[in-house]
């Protein structure tokens, strides 16, 4: 699609607006109503104290990396540095590759940081992600009800001109369904934030944006990957100041201030409609509602000053908890008994379904996390030791796996085996293992 869209654009760039255009609050209104600002002003600033002295406390503490991400078969370093912090357990994955939370603090568990300001930056973060979710839902409600009773207006005109014309009852009026408040709770309790962190001028070289001409880009176009449907996500901007580079003076400048972030959206695959960059201040942030997310993709675009942002997400966590993995480990172990007397293991069933899922469990064990989690090393011991238990854990899974797969193979090789049985069993096992071959090849080479 974007070869295609590049093809056709040729030479020629797309029209963009900034705020400094008169026609910018309209193209928002109409195109772009699911992205909600706020400027700095309006958070409290204990919390911009908190969370802007966890940023530099994190960065002091060197635990931003690149992350080592697969694309088309290929493998780039990012040019943003990241973080993952949020939920004791979780996980989020986008361009195959998985990041482990480093957990803020939870009641009942001893977390134990690096640091006292690791711990700090953790509880500043999290107290940003309460009150980010309280904005969220504030803001989905007071939508939600601009459009019932907009709704509301139209069905009671239709209803009107049905009655005058005697064709309806007034009592056969619909109710209007609205987006009740344990939808707006799930698609706004972040379970995560993705910290960014960036210095420009420390870049060799970044990408120009292709489609408007909009300068440098710290992150391309893209939709984020791996959340919970129609769910918000919610980022939080920070450029430190002091910076040497003084902004320029926007009325000299078309376009937008290279001096200055801003984040930058399209309507997805769409060359009809103008794209938005807005500048992103210190302490500014913005929501990305319901399923803008789906519709348009965003950028973000480079300023000159080093910049934090924490963005919170309502991750999909389906695949991708302990808690999730662990039961995996536990319906795979089922098939596998200790003798009483000699200690000997063996395989209760040879169903070709149940061999089928325990080998496939264990390819998820170790491709999607044992190697997700040492490939990028041991960086998160930078700032918690807190996974190094649950990998253990997973590693004696794994281990009980591979025995599995002996059995299986020293069953199939006894001749008391009904031909068809085995060749069923042969044939299935057959393809997850190469599976796995492929699979431990890749790995070795990433």
């Amino acid at each position: 699609q974007k070869k295609k869209l590049l093809e056709e654009l040729g030479e020629s760039r797309l029209p963009y607006v900034t705020p400094a255009d008169a026609d910018f609050h309209q193209l928002w209104k109409t195109k772009y109503s699911k992205l909600h600002f706020r400027k700095s002003d309006t958070v409290p600033e204990e919390l911009h104290q908190m969370v802007q002295e966890g940023f530099l406390a994190l960065r002091k503490h060197n635990c931003f990396f690149q992350d080592l991400v697969r694309i088309k078969g290929k493998d780039f370093l990012t040019p943003v540095s990241r973080i993952l912090i949020g939920n004791l357990g979780c996980t989020y994955k986008y361009l195959n590759t998985r990041l482990f939370t480093v957990p803020w603090p939870t009641e009942g568990h001893d977390i134990k940081y690096c640091s006292p300001q690791i711990h700090d930056a953790c509880k500043a973060l999290i107290r940003l992600n309460d009150y980010l979710r309280i904005e969220a839902v504030k803001v989905l409600q007071g939508q939600n009800l601009f459009e019932t009773k907009e709704i509301k207006d139209r069905e009671q005109n239709f209803t009107t001109s049905l009655t005058e014309k005697g064709s309806v009852s007034k009592d056969q009026s619909s109710c209007v369904p609205v987006d009740d408040y344990v939808s707006l709770k799930n698609r706004t309790s972040y379970n995560l934030t993705l910290l960014n962190y960036m210095d420009p001028l420390q870049m060799q070289y970044l990408k120009q944006e292709p489609y408007f001409g909009m300068g440098s880009m710290a992150v391309s176009w893209h939709h984020d990957e791996n959340l919970v449907e129609r769910s918000t996500v919610a980022v939080y901007s920070y450029s430190c100041e002091g910076s040497a580079v003084e902004e320029s003076n926007e009325q000299t400048l078309k376009g937008r201030d290279p001096a200055v972030w801003h984040v930058g959206l399209k309507v997805a695959w769409d060359i009809e409609t103008p794209g938005l960059a807005i500048p992103l201040r210190q302490g500014d942030f913005y929501l990305m509602l319901d399923d803008l997310n789906m519709t348009h993709q965003h950028c973000v675009l480079a300023g000159f000053a080093p910049r934090f942002s924490s963005t919170h997400r309502v991750a999909d966590c389906s695949r991708g908890t302990l808690e999730y993995i662990f039961g995996q480990c536990e319906l795979a172990l089922q098939n596998l008994q200790t003798d009483s007397d000699s200690m000997a293991l063996s395989l209760k069933s040879l169903e070709t379904a149940v061999v089928k899922q325990v080998e496939e469990i264990h390819n998820e064990v170790e491709f999607e996390w044992l190697r997700q989690f040492w490939f990028q090393g041991k960086r998160y011991l930078k700032c918690t030791d807190w996974w190094l238990k649950p990998m253990a854990k997973l590693e004696e899974f794994w281990r009980k796996m591979e025995i599995m797969t002996s059995l299986v193979l020293s069953e199939i090789g006894k001749e008391e085996q009904i031909e068809e049985q085995r060749n069923e069993t042969i044939n299935c096992f057959l393809i997850v293992l190469t599976e796995r071959q492929k699979l431990r090849k890749e790995w070795t080479e990433r």
